[in-house]
């Protein structure tokens, strides 16, 4: 089974056997006994004094902590070190166990952290104070500061309010606002200061109506960030209820309205498309119910379809388009993506890391994804493009996605059959200019030939066969595939790197690509406007 690389609904990790005499002299708190404590690291491994962060191997702590250490040089290793949240873990088990040491061991630890941390001070890592380390980081003092009642504990967490409720430093319309405000809220509510719970309601409300839109999509561009999204709405919601706050409907409906568009972005084997920064590795995890539609545009940039719920040897795809890259997305409008057959086909680059290499960045660019190019013109980055047509059908569906990504249209149909599986893409371009596109398939598959504008790939016994054709319906041959190199590349978990067999076309006027599951020798025809695949006619436009 696959697991998640990076945790994004933050499970309740409690170690060791509970005594029910020694947990009877502990008060449980509802700001302990939530959900936002890490899987790993465990209160025995911090007890320890060795942590495992973000799927990285254990990092080993010592007796007297290193606060600048960074032992990956990993930025979202250095994040979560400095959330202390593997800290809350031993106040956890002190709640549930009743036992002295998790409890001196965790006022040791942030004692430390507070003594060494100062804002503002010399030696003081920039990081440190971040929006996210600091949003993060109140949930974990805020559980401490239920068993400890001094000073050095209160005035700390007077600065995180001040830094939370900082103008400057809010993440409107992003997940880090969300946090944000969660951990305002939890601080005011905590000290019954009313100024902070306040304001926490009142951004919150503003950024939820950003972040997620009428139609329930996630608006960061990775639809895996939708399951976090909502795990931390239900967190919000909670303990706005809790402060003794009514919850505005706004944030309600658009909390209810995530789960049919995560239930949307999920394929037919239980994981998420990964898009953007999104891991092939992602299950939600989660209820969602089943959406009554099959197919559906999201105005946000998405056309997710499937033949059928419930079936794992449903066809699934998406299509890309909508507002230019921004927080999560890739460069990846006018992309696709499709699964067939219980298997990966077509699939995107992926996300690495979030670290600043030259392949992090390539990841981000359009070669990482299923997209056409224009010969001959330049790439203008973070442009927009616009869904101008579409038609449904119970076994067919076909959708036209636009944009002036560089500096002339460049336009592309992609008609999907379902029952026999067949998808269909054609590619132009105006200005009398010559597209050329990508075609990046899951890494098991291995190239078996490639010869007359007909390229066939294989994973044991199982085939599929892409065809090229032109307008005029003749075959166009002179396709290149690569396997690493500088194009064959797939990354499906965080911090892995995969060879996989990407077709390049050669560059062409108009480009009618059919790419066929399950088959090395599919009957493709083209004539007097259209087009037959096994049987299977359509126009050679798609409509």
């Amino acid at each position: 089974m696959r697991q998640l690389a990076i945790p994004l609904a933050l499970t309740l990790a409690i170690g060791g056997f509970v005594s029910p005499a020694q947990a009877d002299k502990v008060t449980r708190t509802a700001e302990c006994q939530g959900d936002w404590l890490p899987g790993t690291p465990t209160a025995g491994d911090v007890m320890r004094g060795e942590i495992s962060l973000v799927g990285l191997p254990a990092y080993k702590l010592g007796k007297k902590i290193n606060w600048g250490a960074s032992p990956y040089r990993n930025r979202s290793w250095e994040y979560v070190f400095q959330s202390l949240r593997w800290m809350g873990t031993l106040v956890v088990e002190y709640e549930n166990s009743g036992e002295e040491q998790y409890l001196e061991r965790a006022k040791e630890i942030a004692k430390d952290w507070v003594a060494n941390n100062k804002y503002g001070a010399r030696g003081t890592k920039a990081y440190v104070w971040k929006d996210h380390p600091v949003s993060l980081r109140s949930q974990p003092l805020l559980c401490l500061s239920r068993h400890v009642k001094e000073s050095w504990l209160k005035d700390s967490l007077a600065t995180h309010a001040r830094l939370l409720s900082d103008a400057r430093l809010y993440k409107k319309g992003h997940n880090h606002g969300i946090d944000q405000d969660i951990a305002l809220m939890g601080i005011g509510c905590r000290y019954g200061r009313e100024d902070w719970a306040n304001l926490a309601s009142k951004r919150l409300t503003g950024t939820v109506k950003l972040d997620v839109d009428a139609q329930g999509a996630l608006m960061e561009q990775a639809p895996r960030y939708a399951v976090y999204v909502y795990g931390r709405l239900q967190v919000a919601m909670t303990n706005m209820k809790s402060c003794g706050r009514k919850v505005p409907g706004a944030i309600s409906s658009r909390a209810e309205a995530l789960k049919d568009f995560i239930a949307h972005s999920t394929m037919p084997n239980g994981y998420m498309v990964p898009l953007g920064d999104g891991s092939a590795e992602t299950e939600p995890k989660m209820e969602t119910g089943t959406p009554k539609q099959e197919v559906k545009a999201y105005r946000a940039g998405y056309v997710f379809g499937r033949t059928a719920w419930g079936k794992p040897e449903s066809a699934y795809y998406s299509i890309r388009f909508g507002p230019g890259m921004k927080y999560h997305g890739h460069e990846d409008h006018l992309g696709v993506t499709y699964y067939a057959q219980g298997r990966d086909i077509l699939v995107d680059g992926g996300f690495h890391s979030y670290e600043q290499s030259s392949y992090r960045h390539w990841t981000l660019s359009p070669e990482a994804h299923n997209v056409p190019a224009v010969v001959g013109a330049r790439f203008q980055p973070r442009t927009s493009s616009q869904l101008t047509k579409s038609s449904y059908g119970k076994d067919r569906q076909s959708f036209r996605v636009t944009d002036k990504a560089y500096g002339v249209s460049r336009t592309r149909s992609v008609l999907v059959n379902h029952g026999e599986d067949v998808m269909a893409v054609l590619d132009t371009a105006g200005g009398g200019k010559r597209v050329r596109n990508m075609w990046r398939f899951a890494p098991s598959f291995k190239l078996i030939s490639n010869g007359g504008g007909k390229v066939v790939l294989g994973d044991g016994k199982f085939k599929v066969t892409l065809v090229q054709l032109s307008s005029s319906c003749d075959r166009v041959g002179g396709q290149k595939v690569e396997r690493g190199g500088k194009l064959g590349w797939v990354s499906p978990t965080y911090l892995s790197k995969q060879p996989a067999n990407v077709v390049v076309s050669p560059a062409a006027k108009s480009l009618l690509t059919v790419i066929v599951p399950g088959t090395d020798s599919p009957k493709v025809s083209c004539s007097g406007g259209k087009v037959t695949v096994e049987g299977v006619s359509f126009p050679s436009d798609l409509f």
